[in-house]
């Protein structure tokens, strides 16, 4: 019984480390955020261009940020690991 607590640590500790990408998320966020507003004052011509790009790489950070927070649910609410480790008991 034991291992099986074991099994409900481990999926926990990982739960919170796939929440850390979302909190991380928001940091590369403000990256793209900050390099771009930059690519802005020095061009503005191709303002336009670079907004479309900044929106295309804000969508694509915030759906790791999501894959992690969706992990992390699947993990503590619905964890496959323990019906796999019960089948074996």
């Amino acid at each position: 019984m034991e291992s099986l607590a074991t099994v409900i640590v481990v999926a926990h500790i990982m739960a919170v480390v796939a929440l850390f990408n979302g909190m991380l998320t928001c940091f590369a966020q403000a990256k793209i955020v900050a390099a771009s507003i930059e690519a802005i004052a020095r061009q503005p011509a191709a303002s336009g261009n670079i907004t479309s790009t900044m929106f295309i790489g804000l969508a694509m950070a915030e759906t790791g940020g999501i894959y992690g927070l969706l992990i992390s649910i699947i993990l503590i609410f619905a964890n496959p690991l323990v019906a796999i480790f019960e089948r074996y008991l």
